[in-house]
């Protein structure tokens, strides 16, 4: 997967599977990317009502990527849910919770002839210890912390504890040539102020869109990690000059530019771009 591909997974909107009507919901709601929750958002009692309703629904294609975030790897529900979805022509992605090593994801890659794109949630001390062993794994496309669990297990009180492997997840998915990990779900929905506030942290530390667990958090999310138009201005003025100069160059307010930072003008450019459908 390259930087051109990875740029358009900018939101990623969880729906409980147990609920059908809020996926199709969530499947016109502009999200990049859907998410069926067969795990947390699912009490047990639903489980298996949710498996049938997902894989109904994912027994065709849909206009957006759909991915499935599975139950706790440990058989035998997780296992009957791998076989059941991968055959579905639906199915975009497994998503797969606390993922603590390659092993798991070998146990995965076993349940099914055919398996999708993998995409591991690093939620336990020991998950964010392999995360560079889970990142390169041949079947993993991405890689994303579970903050709240891992915020438990951490014992941690406040975001400042996961500075750590917020970072660890960020420089273990580049190093395995992986988009940028999306931000953890913020969950206050009615708080976009705060959104928008820690969105503008997420991007900083490296991190590229978010989950999100309510269609209004979206318009917040992409307003965050979309360039700036002051960020679109100097790219344009980057390339531009890029395009008459050979090598190192000053631009004439006297910032020095070179093929690092005219590669990364170029990116903005080809995000602001592709996100207006160009």
């Amino acid at each position: 997967m390259t930087a051109q591909s990875y740029e358009t997974f900018l939101t990623w909107l969880y729906a409980p599977g147990d609920r059908p009507e809020v996926v199709v919901k969530a499947i016109d709601s502009g999200a990049d990317v859907v998410l069926i929750d067969l795990e947390d958002a699912v009490a047990p009692d639903r489980k298996t009502y949710a498996l049938d309703a997902t894989a109904e629904l994912l027994a065709e294609k849909h206009p957006v990527p759909v991915h499935v975030r599975v139950n706790a790897l440990d058989p035998p529900r997780a296992e009957s849910e791998v076989r059941r979805l991968t055959p579905l022509p639906g199915l975009g992605a497994l998503r797969l919770p606390k993922v603590h090593g390659p092993a798991d994801l070998d146990r995965v890659s076993d349940w099914s002839v055919e398996v999708p794109p993998l995409y591991a949630l690093l939620e336990s001390a020991l998950g964010v210890e392999h995360a560079y062993e889970i990142a390169r794994h041949p079947g993993v496309r991405g890689i994303a912390l579970g903050e709240a669990d891992l915020r438990a297990e951490l014992g941690v009180t406040n975001g400042e504890g996961l500075a750590w492997p917020r970072g660890r997840a960020v420089v273990a998915a580049r190093a395995a040539a992986l988009p940028p990990p999306p931000q953890s779900v913020y969950p206050d929905v009615r708080d976009t102020v705060g959104l928008a506030r820690s969105c503008s942290h997420g991007r900083a530390l490296g991190f590229f869109g978010r989950m999100a667990i309510h269609p209004r958090q979206l318009p917040v999310i992409e307003a965050a990690f979309l360039p700036t138009a002051a960020e679109v201005d100097a790219a344009t003025e980057v390339v531009g000059a890029a395009a008459t100069e050979a090598g190192a160059l000053a631009l004439p307010d006297g910032r020095f530019v070179d093929a690092a930072i005219v590669s990364d003008a170029r990116r903005v450019l080809a995000l602001a771009s592709r996100r207006r459908g160009g």
